[in-house]
């Protein structure tokens, strides 16, 4: 899996990282991935296919045809999950999420569910984003439109990721409310991940201030790290 570094997506990553609503704080990130693979991706690519394919002999039937990712006798569906288990393993270096299988994601039936299940989590961030003038776009315009132009939405398959691995970096007592989105394009063979949590201050001890949100000199520090980045 290779890393594509994005200007657009890249400034909405970094607005999500930390937004202070007051009692709680959003935290999310969001990244595109190329799904060739090489050295350790192509040889534990080949293991996690070997695992699934030995898997299949004592898996009842009605399982295999269930898959969120489609039959897993079909060596592109192994594919897509072996694809999605390894944009974890690079979105976070220091857990392993090799033991995953089918059952733990899911697939949405339409990438405008997943859109709208967003911006309806997403509507209070959005609106600071317009309160700090972060973007000439409002914020689901300015999210989508980068999505969009280097995924293509409408070609895409979207999964979703319920984590329920112990210790995983999402098993936290603080969230509120968590996404975990994949949006994978077959054809160009391109993932975008889309995650995001809301914490309660309350119950993670946050004592910060609630004041409304991160100060504009904050995010224009992460907005001059990111200037000159263009797509690989």
């Amino acid at each position: 899996m290779k890393f594509l570094e994005y200007t657009p997506l890249s400034r909405v990553s970094a607005f999500l990282q930390s937004v202070n609503l007051g009692d709680c704080r959003v935290e999310g990130v969001i990244q595109a991935y190329s799904c060739k693979l090489a050295g350790f991706d192509k040889k534990l690519s080949r293991s996690l296919d070997q695992e699934v394919v030995c898997s299949l002999a004592t898996t009842p039937p009605q399982l295999l045809s269930a898959s969120p990712v489609g039959p897993l006798t079909d060596a592109n569906s192994r594919k897509t999950l072996i694809y999605l288990i390894l944009t974890l393993n690079h979105m976070y270096p220091d857990y392993d999420f090799s033991m995953l299988r089918s059952q733990h994601f899911r697939k949405e039936a339409d990438v405008r569910f997943a859109k709208s299940n967003i911006d309806n989590l997403l509507l209070e961030t959005s609106k600071l984003w317009a309160e700090q003038s972060l973007g000439a776009q409002a914020f689901s315009d300015e999210l989508w439109s980068a999505v969009d132009e280097v995924i293509g939405l409408c070609e895409c398959d979207v999964y979703q990721y319920h984590g329920d691995m112990e210790g995983d970096p999402f098993a936290d007592p603080g969230n509120l409310w968590a996404f975990n989105y994949f949006f994978y394009n077959k054809k160009s063979k391109r993932i975008v991940y889309f995650s995001c949590n809301s914490k309660s201050k309350h119950l993670d001890g946050d004592d910060q201030s609630s004041s409304g949100g991160d100060s504009m000199e904050d995010y224009e520090n992460h907005d001059d790290f990111l200037d000159g980045m263009e797509m690989s």
